[in-house]
């Protein structure tokens, strides 16, 4: 898996201060992408246990002043990125298992929980951002989200209450 980027200390992916891990790959090419370099999964650079040691160890020298894991892309549910990131998912867990995990995918709820591999890398994150950006939808106003066809979505509650839970 290929990544384009890591951002320490961002404020705008999520809530709280998180480190955003923008990975390559996505097939949704939606227009005036923000990020349309990480379409292409060959974009940036490799991302190693190098990497994810480093983010790791930037979680534990800050303490509890950073909140969590971002996953954005291009699209962390993208076919090739689905089995790097769920085992540095599980990874990062074991070492900070108070951090939540956020997760953007232009797929929808829905269409993650007919596939089985994207599902079982959301089950492992807390928040998703679900659904294609769409450039007449767009919307400067809206937290962590481009466009208002796009939820942000409670993935545990909604696991459980086998329905849709916005978070709030």
């Amino acid at each position: 898996m290929n990544y384009s980027g890591i951002k320490y200390a961002d404020m705008i992916n999520g809530k709280g201060i998180r480190v955003s891990l923008f990975v390559s790959g996505c097939t949704h090419c939606c227009k005036n992408c923000f990020n349309e370099e990480t379409w292409d999964e060959n974009h940036g650079k490799k991302f190693t246990e190098k990497e994810e040691n480093e983010i790791i160890e930037y979680f534990k020298k800050y303490g509890k002043t950073i909140r969590g894991l971002s996953l954005l892309g291009g699209d962390p549910t993208y076919p090739k990125n689905i089995e790097p990131l769920l085992k540095f998912v599980k990874k990062f867990k074991e070492n900070l298992p108070d951090r939540d995990i956020w997760i953007w995918s232009g797929f929808t709820w829905e269409e993650i929980l007919e596939d089985k591999n994207r599902l079982s890398l959301i089950k492992e994150c807390d928040i998703l951002i679900d659904g294609k950006f769409i450039d007449s939808l767009k919307d400067l106003n809206l937290k962590w989200r481009g466009s208002s066809n796009q939820r942000v979505i409670d993935i545990k509650k909604s696991l459980k209450e086998n329905k849709v839970v916005e978070y709030i």
